[in-house]
């Protein structure tokens, strides 16, 4: 059962039924399909989008055999990308109870978005950051999504706190998901960045095993970030 998805639900029908004016969630956790009358109308400042290793080891002294907890499709994937031999097991729990599993020495490491760790100030226990080229995060990742009822009188209010880069790179990301038809049930990794001469989306399609199905890295104008994500999409579908 995804406990995710249904704390990202409650929340939302508690805006919906107006108990609450806003829902704050991580974006990743989002669904693509987000209730008619909602909408995500600020994005905050986004802090890193990258994956972090969390675990007693480095990443080069992790050995065949080790044991790494996931819960993530993608981290799995890409863990049998780069073939290290590792034994991986589900977990659950909170970052604190996961980061717990490691140093009780209940497995060996496992794999965590960076936002989280540093919101919470424990990024003492980050023993590797991947970069994104070698583990490429999930749409929306180190992103918060503020959604509201789209007849809310309080979304002017709140769009205030809301960052254009920041909304921009997520909508580049989530657009691709869109036009994936995603929730996508294959490995998918992606990565918008704004640069001194626009934006650049970098996205990752494996397989289970980790085999990469599609590698597109595409740059254009900021305002483009929408089509930028449904271009990346239409070039990845052909490989579903």
């Amino acid at each position: 059962m995804d406990s995710k998805g249904l704390f990202t639900k409650e929340l939302d029908k508690s805006v919906l039924e107006e108990e609450v004016d806003f829902a704050v969630h991580s974006l990743k956790d989002v669904p693509t399909d987000l209730n008619e009358d909602l909408e995500i109308v600020a994005v905050p400042p986004r802090v890193s989008s990258n994956d972090v290793l969390i675990s007693k080891f480095s990443w080069k002294e992790l050995r065949p055999g080790a044991t790494l907890g996931s819960s993530s499709l993608r981290r799995e994937a890409f863990c049998n990308h780069h073939d290290k031999g590792l034994k991986l097991k589900p977990i659950r729990g909170n970052i604190e109870t996961r980061i717990q599993k490691v140093m009780n020495g209940e497995i060996d490491a496992t794999i965590m978005a960076e936002a989280g760790l540093v919101r919470l100030g424990l990024m003492n226990h980050v023993k590797y950051r991947f970069s994104i080229e070698e583990m490429t995060p999930s749409a929306g990742q180190g992103a918060i999504a503020v959604i509201t009822r789209k007849d809310s009188l309080k979304k002017e209010i709140i769009q205030k706190i809301s960052d254009y880069y920041s909304y921009q790179e997520v909508l580049a990301e989530k657009s691709l998901l869109n036009e994936l038809g995603v929730g996508c049930q294959w490995p998918l990794g992606t990565s918008a960045k704004i640069k001194l001469d626009g934006i650049e989306l970098y996205s990752v399609l494996l397989t289970k095993s980790g085999e990469i199905l599609s590698k597109v890295r595409l740059k254009g104008p900021i305002k483009d970030a929408e089509n930028l994500g449904k271009e990346t999409g239409k070039i990845m579908s052909e490989y579903l």
